[in-house]
């Protein structure tokens, strides 16, 4: 069996329920990875033990499992969930900068927008030759292991949201080994959810508009991502699809280079912490939000791509308004 992929699982019932990891293969056939019960601890015990993740799973491959019978968990998480940070960068595919461009138009008197400005910087230098350091993206914060919800479960916009959009993305995942050194454990499609009407507000409500909740599929893609990748974004609103664009990604689609990506993330000494582990989204340049499409309570938002076998699906609900928030002084 090749691996190509790992997933986080739970066996059983509610109450008596096992966390496993299981190795899936290209035809989407799954094996128990015997003594793993999380993705976390695999991966360093890899690291421990000098092999690849892939090759390191493959040598403790046990019974079949049948995804259909288990409980999909994210493919990453930390038990500590303050230990584990959602980050990404924006403006970074091409064609990306067209509907930020629209939002942001009205509210700049100059020719190009800021939005525009950088990416245009990103097509410019976001693919250095040489290995060098290519030109800073975007970059916005998500939240900690907190926001992460499990596939097949609902997002949950706050009730002060004025929207609750999808962004159909490709994550990288990683591991901060002990000497500080940041380790890619794979990938993973996504949905990186955002509030596009705060956004569209103000370019300055960006980081407001990301302190939303994010969903990976269960699958972590083992090795390099596909140069050309090519997947769909639907929404189905009872039972029917309502809105459906292709999707892609893979730097023959993007202005930069992962590496670019990973450097200007990592470079933060912050961002190395022993034993942390990161989710990072590369960004996207399809939205339903830039075709005037608005999403309602109800609806479900399904992102698939190959060579990952399983989709990412999650529901959307509002949830109930809880007032001001009203600090106590001490």
């Amino acid at each position: 069996m090749t691996v190509i992929s790992l997933v986080q699982f739970k066996d059983g019932d509610a109450r008596d329920s096992v966390r496993g990891v299981a190795a899936i293969d290209e035809s989407g056939a799954a094996k128990r990875v015997t003594g793993a019960s999380s993705t976390r601890q695999l991966a360093l015990d890899a690291i421990a033990a000098g092999q690849g993740l892939a090759a390191f799973a493959e040598g403790k491959l046990g019974d079949a499992v049948d995804l259909s019978t288990v409980a999909l968990l994210s493919p990453i998480d930390h038990e500590d969930a303050a230990h584990l940070l959602v980050a990404g960068t924006g403006l970074t595919h091409l064609g990306s900068a067209e509907g930020r461009d629209k939002m942001h138009k009205a509210a700049t008197s100059g020719d190009l927008t800021d939005s525009m400005r950088m990416f245009l910087m990103g097509v410019e230098g976001g693919k250095p030759a040489d290995d060098g350091i290519g030109a800073q993206p975007e970059w916005f914060y998500k939240g900690d292991g907190q926001i992460l919800v499990d596939p097949g479960q609902d997002f949950t916009m706050p009730a002060f949201a004025e929207d609750g959009g999808e962004e159909p993305e490709v994550a990288g995942i990683y591991l901060i080994d002990a000497d500080g050194t940041p380790v890619r454990l794979g990938f993973a499609i996504g949905n990186e959810f955002s509030d596009h009407i705060t956004e569209r507000g103000n370019y300055l409500w960006l980081a407001h508009s990301k302190l939303r909740q994010a969903s990976l599929g269960p699958e972590l893609l083992l090795g390099d991502l596909p140069q050309d990748l090519r997947g769909t974004s639907r929404i189905v609103r009872n039972g029917e699809t309502v809105w459906e664009k292709p999707f892609l990604s893979g730097e023959t689609n993007m202005s930069h280079t992962i590496a670019n990506l990973e450097h200007h993330h990592f470079k933060y000494g912050l961002f190395r912490r022993p034993g942390d582990i990161h989710v990072h989204f590369f960004g996207t340049a399809t939205l339903s939000f830039s075709d005037g499409f608005a999403t309602q309570e109800g609806d479900v938002f399904e992102v698939e791509a190959k060579p990952f076998t399983l989709p990412v699906r999650n529901g959307l609900k509002r949830a109930a308004d809880e007032g001001k928030t009203k600090v106590k002084a001490l």
